[in-house]
């Protein structure tokens, strides 16, 4: 019996994966893409999508408080999970109905099965082989377990989109993007959340006038925060799950989410047999600035290459992939300049170089400001705050950083990342006329630098 051969087999129907295959079959290319669960990858079935959906339902919370001080008569909400939960299936399902349908039309021929690479050309598939003149690992990652007693008894963000009934108390090991947005979520449906974390503030990486302020702010809606906190062991005690601190400090909750990291999904499926090089500590493949591993006709974009682990970013990926090897024209991802969002209660984005970090690479940096407590929140008595931040380059005038926590951020910051990406000055955003009444305009009206 022949062996089925195609111009390209992809590892991983995920944001990534799905993406180059499309593309490279729209280019003409024959194209088979291997997926060992559902389409749809992480994003759509268990990380962005679902979580926002989520974010969305905790934030009713809010309006309810809220909505008495512009005259509607308070009610008294009755909040269920598990209704949510359904929903969320749903319409995870019709996403990847949706993934199947545009893999279907590109004449992408999808394979179920989990993946084995025997040698540069060679797939298996639970047994049956294909074979590629080029093969791409888009396999994505995975929530890390760090080796400590007791971690099983903590559950993945996985897990939490599926609860069927609210936990009492919640606590979250960890502070970044996960750790941060589930604190936020369930304390919106009404848990009482703590969260612990090795670090001062949350999001590690992040500016540090943002990082207090959210932590200021998480603090404001009731979630209790343990900085500096070594996590060392997890046990049962009656109907308590307690965590053991190094320093012997306990917290007891009912469910404990494990948000301390992801691992790049590279086991099980050949790579280091045939060559490919990995990462000694993370496991991440190993690659150039374009997706080329150390075997010459095997790619990888990605989370799993831990590069920059964020959906567009392994989009961006795909697409460059897809034009150096199959559209004629080479061309690599900058990962330098790229916006990020954390759907945090309140969000926070940003781009580019924080305060800190501008001051580490040698520059000469002007910060300019806005702190503001946002109209919405006047008539309705909530004292929660926006705060934004531009880090500027003293000589050039060149924005280096563009940051804000407060209501909106996320698509604030998306819309000024073009401004950035095009080399902007601080100049060209006091030139800028303001959109009046808006959050966003306060970008336009910073005239005096804090230092």
């Amino acid at each position: 019996m022949s062996i089925p051969e195609f111009d390209l087999i992809t590892i991983g129907a995920g944001s990534a994966g799905v993406a180059a295959s499309r593309y490279a079959a729209s280019l003409g290319a024959r194209v088979a893409i291997c997926e060992a669960g559902r389409v749809g990858g992480t994003c759509v079935l268990r990380g962005c999508v679902p979580k926002k959906l989520f974010m969305y339902a905790s934030q009713f919370a809010d309006a309810h408080v809220d909505a008495p001080g512009y005259g509607w008569a308070r009610s008294d909400p009755e909040f269920d999970l598990a209704r949510l939960t359904a929903a969320k299936r749903d319409e995870t399902s019709r996403l990847e109905a949706l993934y199947r349908g545009m893999l279907a039309d590109a004449g992408v021929q999808v394979v179920a099965g989990h993946a084995q690479v025997h040698d540069a050309h060679t797939v298996s598939i639970d047994g049956a082989n294909l074979r590629a003149r080029r093969i791409l690992v888009a396999t994505g990652g995975r929530p890390s377990w760090p080796e400590m007693p007791g971690i099983e008894l903590a559950l993945t963000s996985d897990d939490m989109l599926e609860l069927s009934t609210l936990p009492r108390r919640l606590l979250v090991l960890g502070s970044g993007y996960i750790a941060t947005e589930f604190a936020g979520i369930f304390r919106g449906f009404g848990t009482e959340v703590a969260m612990a974390f090795r670090a001062d503030h949350p999001l590690r990486g992040f500016d540090r006038d943002i990082r207090t302020r959210l932590g200021a702010a998480m603090r404001a809606r009731g979630i209790a925060l343990h900085p500096g906190y070594q996590p060392a062991e997890l046990f049962r005690e009656g109907q308590d799950i307690v965590c053991r601190a190094s320093d012997g400090h306990e917290l007891r909750a009912d469910l404990v989410l494990n948000a301390l990291g992801r691992t790049p999904n590279s086991a099980g499926m050949g790579l280091e047999q045939v060559g490919v090089l990995l990462e000694p500590r993370s496991g991440a493949v190993r690659v150039d600035a374009w997706s080329r591993t150390s075997v010459e006709s095997i790619y990888a974009i990605g989370d799993v290459t831990d590069r920059l682990n964020l959906t567009p970013v392994a989009i961006a990926q795909a697409r460059a992939f897809v034009d150096s090897e199959f559209g004629g024209t080479p061309r690599a991802v900058d990962h330098r300049l790229v916006a990020t969002a954390v759907f945090s209660q309140p969000p926070v984005a940003a781009i580019g170089m924080g305060e800190e970090e501008a001051v580490l690479h040698g520059h000469r940096v002007e910060v300019f400001e806005a702190d503001f407590r946002p109209m919405k929140n006047v008539l309705s008595g909530r004292g929660e705050r926006t705060y934004q931040k531009l880090v500027v380059d003293a000589a050039s005038e060149r924005i280096l950083g563009l940051h804000m926590i407060g209501a909106d951020a996320p698509e604030i910051v998306q819309s000024l990342a073009v401004a950035l990406t095009l080399g902007a000055r601080k100049r060209d955003f006091d030139a800028t006329m303001a959109v009046h009444p808006t959050a966003a305009e306060e970008f336009m009206l910073m005239r005096k630098s804090r230092r």
